[in-house]
């Protein structure tokens, strides 16, 4: 990151928003708004927890960024369009490199164990 590549960091601000999104609490758990005197009062009552993901759920969330990004590249084909389809290439490589290195290190856990 200090050496501002722009590539890496555009994939990974964009890869921790969908995580974000996956974690989100479904719409179906929220409480729906009813009469006001029985409604939760106090700190936290409206706090709902977010759902957690297992690591096989990150890893296939940063795969579907990688090949969207990668998808995109492939539809950008005029070339006025050149820079846009290497920078989107880029970002699928910082995705992909990452997951590679996740699952080498999961792969040495699981040798371990």
């Amino acid at each position: 990151m200090r050496a501002r590549d722009k590539a890496a960091v555009s994939a990974l601000r964009g890869t921790l928003a969908a995580l974000d999104n996956a974690e989100a609490v479904p719409v179906d758990t929220v409480p729906r708004a009813g009469a006001l005197e029985a409604s939760p009062v106090g700190v936290g009552a409206t706090e709902a927890a977010r759902c957690e993901l297992d690591e096989r759920a990150v890893a296939d969330i940063v795969r579907t960024e990688a090949s969207e990004r990668l998808a995109a590249a492939a539809q950008l084909t005029a070339p006025a369009h050149a820079a846009r389809a290497e920078r989107l290439r880029a970002e699928a490589a910082v995705l992909l490199r990452f997951l590679d290195t996740t699952e080498d290190t999961a792969e040495e856990v699981a040798a371990d164990a």
